[in-house]
């Protein structure tokens, strides 16, 4: 039996929690390849040192998934979430949220991916997450 890869999801907190919330329960579902251990933060304005608390999150995963929305390319967070997981050698894939409304990829966000079954299994099946 192979361990699921572990995911970090990263989103636009104020415009994109409806398509973060949806691909959390995709990853629930049983024959899913990858789990996410869903550390978002909770709140709009996070602690002081949430950035120490997302390093040490984005360290235990294989992989950080960015959510695109139409804002997504300049959420603060989702930046420094993207920064932190380069220092730290974290594969990072894009994922589009929506299919009806514009995204615009992020630089260091890694491969972009439509949403589709076919394409999470092809970027998250367990043998192919690390560098």
């Amino acid at each position: 039996m192979w361990s699921k890869t572990k995911v970090f999801i990263s989103f636009d907190f104020d415009n994109d929690k409806f398509i973060k919330d949806m691909m959390v329960k995709q990853a629930r579902l049983p024959h899913s390849p990858f789990e996410i251990s869903d550390w978002s933060m909770k709140e709009a304005a996070p602690e002081r040192n949430w950035q120490a608390k997302a390093r040490e999150r984005i360290k235990r995963c294989d992989v950080v998934m960015i959510m695109l929305g139409p804002n997504t390319w300049r959420a603060p967070g989702v930046l420094k979430e993207i920064a932190i997981a380069i220092q730290e050698g974290v594969k990072r894939i894009q994922v589009i949220g929506y299919r009806d409304r514009e995204y615009t990829p992020i630089p260091g966000g890694g491969q972009l991916y439509r949403w589709t079954w076919d394409n999470l299994e092809r970027a998250l099946a367990p043998e192919r997450y690390r560098y």
